[in-house]
């Protein structure tokens, strides 16, 4: 946040813990060993434009305190799913009494807002269909759909699209026939609809930055709760994962999220709360014949300033002084303890 605030970028950011099913099911698909794996915690940047992605990944990359192991362009080298974003992986450089961490790994995932919602649009999918399309598991047709679109964000942004997609004119046909075979504009526009929020009521006084978001894929609803103190909030954090366990159904997705605000924790990670209309609309736009639009936000209009207006002093002249006033009070009081002394 402070490098965007210095380059005077919008945009998200958010940070999160991955759990503990999530950590042992990548690394039985990967063969790593847990001191090996790159995103055991993990802090993502949220972006408009491609233009302010590689701004960012420029100055993290050239003046973060921490040390960079590694980095993953996954913009210019996409991967086999179509999966688009940049990874920056540091080890932790701390100053005083964060230098206990010194040496824990945390990868940085910068990536535009198009591409973010690509992503969550293929885990809001995959969470509805109970399927792990993230780890290109599940429906045949719902990864080629995604894969095809997200040769088309590449398209928009400038960006080399995905190896072995077909050319425009092909996968445009293609992305339109499947999106009729699956209704896949009807279920990205029920998931609002078929995904329930319990919204707890946080005064607009209070400033929780932890939230503990839990989503039931049996009822398909989403609890969040918001904490104030990281020791608390990590608390109940294990013992969600704990209860969850103990069940052995894996019946739950549980997440801890570090963001400033509610707003741009439900912004970084949207595919628990079925928000997914921004990836909706692009395929809406391309199933009609449009191309894919890279996000921009539209300028707030600038309005003048009104002149400075001059200060009316008047009411001071219609007023005694202060001093007077308070002389008056001490003249008062004189003259009670007077009457009471001669009575």
């Amino acid at each position: 946040m402070y490098y965007m605030r210095a380059l005077e970028i919008d945009g998200v950011t958010a940070a999160r813990l991955k759990r503990m099913q999530s950590i042992r099911r990548k690394l039985r698909r990967i063969g790593l060993h847990l001191n090996q794996l790159q995103d055991l915690g993990g802090c993502r940047a949220i972006l408009a434009r491609i233009s302010d992605v590689n701004a960012l990944v420029g100055v993290l990359r050239d003046r973060s305190r921490h040390e960079l192991r590694d980095e993953d362009d996954y913009i210019r080298t996409p991967k086999k799913d179509g999966y688009r974003s940049y990874h920056l992986m540091f080890n932790f450089c701390g100053r005083g009494r964060t230098k206990a961490f010194d040496g824990r790994r945390v990868e940085v995932q910068v990536r535009t807002r198009l591409q973010h919602s690509w992503a969550t649009a293929v885990e809001a999918i995959g969470l509805l269909r109970g399927e792990d399309l993230k780890a290109n598991k599940g429906n045949k047709d719902w990864l080629r759909l995604f894969l095809l679109m997200s040769a088309e964000f590449a398209l928009a942004e400038g960006c080399p699209e995905p190896p072995d997609v077909p050319p425009r004119n092909e996968r445009v046909e293609e992305i339109k026939a499947l999106d009729e075979s699956l209704e896949a504009t009807a279920t990205l526009e029920n998931m609002s609809y078929a995904v329930r929020w319990t919204d707890l009521a946080v005064s607009p006084r209070q400033a929780p930055t932890y939230y503990l978001i839990s989503y039931d894929n049996a009822t398909r609803e989403v609890e969040v709760r918001p904490y104030f103190a990281p020791r608390k909030a990590q608390l109940q954090y294990e013992s969600a994962e704990a209860i969850d366990n103990r069940t052995g159904g894996d019946t739950k997705n549980i997440v801890l999220v570090e963001a400033d605000k509610l707003e741009a924790m439900k912004e970084a990670y949207p595919n628990y709360f079925g928000d997914v209309q921004l990836f909706k609309t692009q395929l809406r736009r391309i199933t009609r014949g449009d191309g894919a639009k890279e996000f921009v936000v539209r300028p707030q209009e600038s309005v003048r300033p009104r002149p400075r207006e001059s200060a009316d002093l008047m009411w001071l002249k219609r007023r005694k002084p202060w001093r007077d006033i308070e002389g008056a009070i001490r003249d008062d009081a004189r003259r009670r303890r007077s009457k009471r002394a001669s009575s």
